[in-house]
C-alpha cells in the first residue's frame, strides 16, 4: 500500500509540527509520522522568546495559550549569596520579551493537535524502517504498532525526529559532538513550599559547584521540575536508589535544601546522559534535518526547543521554494544560519562550564548595555549579528571576563592601598 504527499515530516515534536504547519499553509499536502504515542514525556521545559516568532508563524500561539502554562519573563542565576537576574524586557534585540515554562508532554501534544486540526494527518506509533531516494523524490517505508507496513511517496522529507535521528542513523551521517559528556538526574516535584520563596515562579539556575548546576523550573500546576547536571563523576558521589540520590543532592545544596525537603515526587527521578550529538550535514537531495536531529547541545540556556522551532521555520520556507521549482542554496541559506545559532549557543554552554560566564554573571559591576546584549542571547536571539556578543560570541565573552577580572583586581588593590 502506498500513499502520496508533497512533504513527509518525521517526528511530531515542535520542530516537525512547526515545519508541517508552515508548509501546509502554503497549500501543500503534508503528513507527519511519529514513532511514539502522544502525550509522551520529554525534557526541554523552558522556552525562549525567539521561539515565539516561529510558533506565531505556525499559528500555534492560541493553542499554547489555552494550556495555561507558566509565563516566563526572564531567568535567574544563583551562586551562594550572589544573584544574576536577566529580564527579557531589557534585551538588546527587539522581539518577544516573554515566553512559557511548559510540561513538554502537554506542549507537544497541543502543537500536534493544532497542526492536525489544520488538516495535516499525524500518525502515531509509526516507525520509519527504510527510505529510498530517487533524486529529491523518495519512498519511505513505515511500520505501525500492529506490524502493518506501508509506503509513503514524497517530493521532500523534513526530518524532525529529535533524539530518534532517523535519517542520520539510516544513512550513517552521525558524528560525535565536541562537548564533554554530561549527566542529569531530574524529577518533577510537588512544590508545596514554593510561595514561601522570593519570585516563586521564576526559572532559576543554581551553581552548586564548578561544573555542576541545578535547574528549577516552576509550572503553573504547582509542580516544579528540578534537575542536577554535571560530569558523571559527581553522580558517583551519591549512592542508593535514584530517589535516594536525588534527595541527597537536594539536601547538599543550601538553595534547595528546605524548599524541596520531603516533597512528593510526581515520578521517580530519571537519568539523561550523553545527549550531545551532531551530523556532518543538515541537508541532502530530497531532505532537510531540523531540531535536535541537527545538534542538541545542553540543557543550560534552554536552547533545544528554540533551535528546533527556528530551524524548522527556516527550513520550511526553503522547502516551499524548492517545491515551487526555485533554486535553493541549502549550504548558504540553511546550513550556515543554523550553525550560526548552534555555535553561538555552544560558546555560551562552554563558557558556562569553563567558568567564563561565572565571572561575568556574578561580577560586582557590569555595564547595563553589555548585560542587555547577553540577555538577548539568553532570549534566543542568536542570529542578530548586530549584537557583538552574537557576532563575536566566543572571543567577546572571553574578553569581557578578562576585563571584569582585571577591573576587580584593580579595585581590590586600591582598597588595600587605602
Amino acid at each position: 500500500m502506498r500513499e502520496k504527499v508533497d512533504v513527509l515530516v518525521i517526528g511530531a515534536g515542535p520542530s516537525g509540527t512547526v515545519a508541517a504547519s508552515i508548509i501546509k499553509q502554503a497549500g501543500y499536502a503534508v503528513k507527519i509520522v511519529e514513532k511514539l504515542q502522544f502525550p509522551r514525556f520529554v525534557i526541554g521545559e523552558s522556552l525562549l522568546p525567539r521561539s515565539m516568532e516561529a510558533l506565531e508563524e505556525a499559528k500555534f500561539i492560541d493553542a499554547v495559550t489555552a494550556q495555561g502554562f507558566q509565563q516566563k519573563f526572564g531567568a535567574k542565576f544563583v551562586k551562594g549569596d550572589k544573584i544574576c537576574d536577566f529580564t527579557f524586557k531589557e534585551q538588546f534585540t527587539k522581539g518577544w520579551d516573554w515566553t512559557w515554562q511548559v510540561t513538554r508532554a502537554d506542549f507537544d501534544k497541543a502543537l500536534a493537535d493544532a497542526v492536525e486540526a489544520m488538516g495535516v494527518p499525524v500518525c502515531y506509533n509509526t516507525t520509519v524502517t527504510n527510505i529510498e531516494f530517487n533524486g529529491s523524490d523518495s519512498v519511505t517505508t513505515v511500520e505501525e504498532a500492529d506490524g502493518k507496513q506501508y509506503e509513503i511517496e514524497a517530493r521532500f522529507i523534513v526530518d524532525g525526529s529529535g533524539y530518534g535521528r532517523v535519517i542520520p542513523r539510516l544513512f550513517n551521517l552521525e558524528k560525535n559532538s565536541n562537548l564533554q559528556p554530561r549527566k542529569a538526574l531530574f524529577a518533577h516535584t510537588v512544590d508545596v513550599n514554593r510561595l514561601q520563596y522570593d519570585e516563586p515562579n521564576r526559572i532559576t539556575a543554581v551553581v552548586h559547584r564548578p561544573g555542576t548546576w541545578i535547574w528549577i523550573i516552576p509550572f503553573s500546576s504547582g509542580n516544579t521540575s528540578v534537575g542536577f547536571v554535571s560530569d558523571p563523576s559527581f553522580h558517583n558521589e551519591f549512592s542508593g536508589t535514584p530517589e535516594e540520590q536525588f534527595r541527597a543532592m537536594l539536601a547538599a545544596e543550601p538553595y534547595t535544601r528546605e524548599r524541596f525537603k520531603d516533597v512528593d515526587l510526581v515520578f521517580e527521578p530519571r537519568v539523561l546522559e550523553s545527549w550531545s550529538a551532531t551530523t556532518d550535514k543538515f541537508y541532502g537531495e530530497g531532505f532537510v534535518l531540523t531540531g535536535n536531529v541537527t545538534e542538541f547541545l545542553d540543557p543550560i540556556f534552554s536552547s533545544g526547543v528554540t533551535l528546533a522551532c527556528v530551524s524548522a521555520q527556516t527550513a520550511s520556507k526553503l522547502v516551499i521554494r524548492k517545491l515551487k521549482g526555485e533554486d535553493v542554496d541549502w549550504e548558504k541559506e540553511y546550513m550556515q544560519p543554523t550553525m550560526q545559532g548552534v555555535n553561538t549557543f555552544r560558546s555560551y554552554v562552554m563558557a558556562w562550564y569553563e567558568g567564563t560566564l561565572d565571572k561575568i554573571f556574578f561580577a560586582k559591576n557590569i555595564q547595563q548595555d553589555m548585560k542587555n546584549q547577553i540577555c538577548s542571547v539568553l532570549a534566543g536571539y542568536v542570529w542578530d549579528e548586530t549584537n557583538p556578543y552574537v557576532k563575536n560570541h566566543e572571543k567577546g565573552l572571553q574578553r569581557l571576563a578578562r576585563t571584569i577580572e582585571l577591573m576587580e583586581k584593580i579595585e581590590e588593590e586600591g582598597k588595600n592601598l587605602v
